[in-house]
């Protein structure tokens, strides 16, 4: 099960303005820390996508810093959190958004 691979890992997601930003974005943070890219989610109502990334809360820090640093000159900034320890019903919760 895709959320089983995850467990125990922060996770970090950021929402640009532009579908190409984010994937400028998403390469610069796997590069930065070691981060897995859980999910690239087309916004259906913009030209906008989301985008969620695992790891360690100290990874996944480094890699959303980076990819927002990357981001600005690029796309607006829509949102960004980082979510240390999600529960196993916030876990249930994202694989619900992901669309496969």
């Amino acid at each position: 099960m895709m959320s089983e691979q995850y467990t125990g890992m922060a996770i970090g997601i950021f929402e640009l303005d532009s579908e190409c930003a984010c994937f400028v974005a998403l390469d610069a943070a796997a590069k930065a820390a070691d981060v897995k890219i859980q999910a690239v989610e087309r916004n259906r109502l913009s030209a906008g996508a989301c985008v969620k990334m695992r790891g360690s809360v100290s990874d996944v820090k480094a890699a959303m810093e980076t990819a927002l640093r990357t981001a600005e000159p690029l796309a607006k900034v829509i949102s960004h959190t980082i979510i240390a320890a999600p529960s196993a019903d916030t876990e249930t919760a994202i694989k619900m958004t992901i669309h496969q």
